[in-house]
């Protein structure tokens, strides 16, 4: 049967073969060792498309391939990546008339469609927790913040990019606005904010106690990732919000929800609940499979 195969850039790029609504076989990454997240950074574009095409070739030994779902960090709309302030070398890049171009060269023929990255873990997770009838929204904790949305619908969805904090010093969201989700919680912008910790020495610390510094930033940590979810609760109702990525082990689930309890006061708005789910490379790749097939 023709295969269909994901592909998945966020602090690395991941490959799998999906069937049905899970992966068939391993998944394959690049860089193979390490996080990969400074060498992605500084790719050319046209080095992302070979290796990604070169995969995808590998992945389908010889055999049709039915669909193929890309996914990238930023702004996708149309198979273009409009915008990535974590990936600048992909602003304006029209990613699935290169992908066809360089699948055809190495004689591969197939659907191909492109999303955001943190909307992919959204219908991911909603494939493998049998929501495909609900909505599902999830933010993604790492280098930098997505808010994913399952259905896929019109519109922007960088939840990241959310103003949470009208102070005019913070200043260390990627994409270089002042305010942003992304500017206290990414994980670029905490180390530039403790240029003399990391942060998993940070939220160490404030657990620890002793450290005023690290123990009012978890604080503000949380309430910012409140801040945010509260705006989209009273935009798009309540409902269950998934927290996945690398930095999702910082969470405190019990303070998290006191925080959104003081944000969100309607009665018919209280129907919120978080659930924290380890980040997966399968998870993502699922749902860039299960987009591509709904889209085309």
């Amino acid at each position: 049967m023709p295969r269909s195969i994901g592909v998945v850039i966020s602090e690395h790029i991941s490959f799998g073969v999906v069937d049905e609504n899970h992966v068939a076989g391993t998944t394959s990454r690049y860089p193979a060792e390490g996080s990969g997240a400074d060498q992605i950074r500084g790719m050319p574009t046209e080095d992302l498309v070979r290796v990604q095409a070169d995969e995808i070739k590998a992945l389908a030994e010889g055999e049709p391939v039915d669909a193929i779902g890309l996914a990238y960090p930023g702004i996708v709309h149309g198979g273009v990546i409009q915008d990535s302030p974590n990936l600048h070398q992909l602003k304006g890049f029209s990613v699935v008339d290169a992908m066809r171009e360089a699948l055809a060269v190495r004689g591969i023929h197939a659907r191909i469609a492109a999303f955001n990255d943190a909307d992919v873990v959204a219908s991911g997770i909603a494939a493998a927790h049998g929501k495909l009838d609900q909505l599902v929204r999830v933010w993604t904790l790492g280098n930098g913040i997505g808010f994913g949305r399952y259905p896929v619908t019109e519109g922007i969805w960088e939840g990241g990019h959310i103003v949470v904090s009208l102070d005019p010093n913070e200043r260390f969201c990627g994409c270089g606005g002042i305010g942003h989700l992304e500017s206290i919680m990414g994980h670029r912008a905490m180390r530039l904010r403790f240029l003399d910790m990391e942060p998993e020495e940070v939220f160490a610390a404030a657990k620890a106690g002793g450290n005023p510094r690290c123990a009012e930033f978890a604080i503000l940590w949380h309430r910012a990732l409140a801040a945010a979810t509260a705006s989209s609760i009273h935009m798009s109702g309540p409902g269950k919000f998934y927290i996945t990525g690398p930095n999702a082990r910082f969470v405190n689930v019990a303070f998290l929800n006191r925080c959104v309890q003081d944000m969100v006061k309607m009665s018919p708005l209280q129907g919120y609940v978080f659930e924290i789910v380890e980040k997966s490379d399968e998870i993502a790749l699922i749902g860039a499979v299960v987009n591509a097939r709904r889209a085309s």
